[in-house]
């Protein structure tokens, strides 16, 4: 008689689906941040499908002719590399890097994705978003954001000499630096409205984004709000992490060292 082996068979395991990843906030001075990035597109990215990077990849950007950068062409030739390796790079601007543009979609193989955007992937509706577009309560950020946001103005921006664009991106970065510290963390959070109406335009049943450095699991009327980690490893305790997508439909978090997270879901 021969033995019925499928009940001893073990259950198949989840397949890795996609990455998720945003707000490394990249630049010369976090060389800590950048080289844990880097391990990260060789030893974790490489083994995905593909690689989903929800803005802010970069400090700032202040346009696709300064990729020549030295510094740049670093991060825009590790990406090239990922992208030959065969796996898929999509990419959404953030409030960040919203002006980078075909030139370097050209450069480094990723495809450039409107925000939101919405996946069909694992059996599950997934939006994808930087997360900025939803922190309506900060009335001064959506107001700046509407205006260069709208194409004249990054036309005439972009049509600026390239040391004068270093020059006024740095003055934004500091004058938002000390904005920041007069606002509450509440204002800066996305507004639970607008997330509402973004499940509702997009139909998802899961959303992930970035934007907020809050990472947690939150549940809106049954649908899960995964938020991303921001990255800044030059720091005591270190931060940074990814999402991971698995074919069973299931998203595990891990942090920057590749060690997995557990995370407990808020009700909101």
């Amino acid at each position: 008689m021969i033995a019925d082996t499928t009940a001893h068979q073990q259950k198949a395991q989840p397949i890795l689906v996609a990455l998720f990843a945003s707000d490394t906030h990249l630049n010369p001075a976090l060389p800590k941040t950048t080289e844990i990035f880097l391990d990260f597109l060789q030893q974790h990215a490489r083994h995905a499908p593909a690689l989903y990077l929800l803005g802010d990849l970069f400090e700032y950007w202040v346009g696709d002719d300064n990729i020549a950068d030295p510094y740049n062409q670093m991060i825009v030739q590790a990406l090239h590399a990922l992208h030959e390796h065969g796996v898929e790079l999509y990419w959404i601007g953030g409030n960040r890097d919203f002006l980078i543009g075909e030139g370097f979609a050209a450069a480094t193989g990723a495809v450039l994705l409107a925000d939101p955007h919405v996946l069909e992937v694992a059996g599950q509706r997934i939006a994808i978003t930087h997360g900025d577009a939803q922190c309506t309560d900060d009335h001064a950020y959506m107001e700046f954001r509407q205006k260069v946001r709208q194409s004249d103005w990054q036309q005439a921006f972009l049509a600026m000499p390239l040391t004068q664009r270093k020059s006024i991106i740095e003055g934004l970065r500091t004058e938002s630096k000390m904005e920041q510290k007069q606002k509450s963390v509440e204002i800066m959070d996305v507004n639970n409205t607008a997330i509402a109406d973004l499940f509702s335009q997009t139909q998802a049943t899961t959303l992930i984004h970035g934007h907020t450095h809050r990472p947690a699991i939150h549940i809106h009327d049954g649908h899960a709000r995964h938020v991303l980690a921001d990255w800044e490893c030059d720091t005591t305790p270190p931060r940074g992490g990814w999402l991971a997508l698995y074919s069973d439909a299931s998203i595990q978090a891990y942090h920057h060292d590749g060690k997995p997270v557990t995370t407990t879901a808020i009700s909101d």
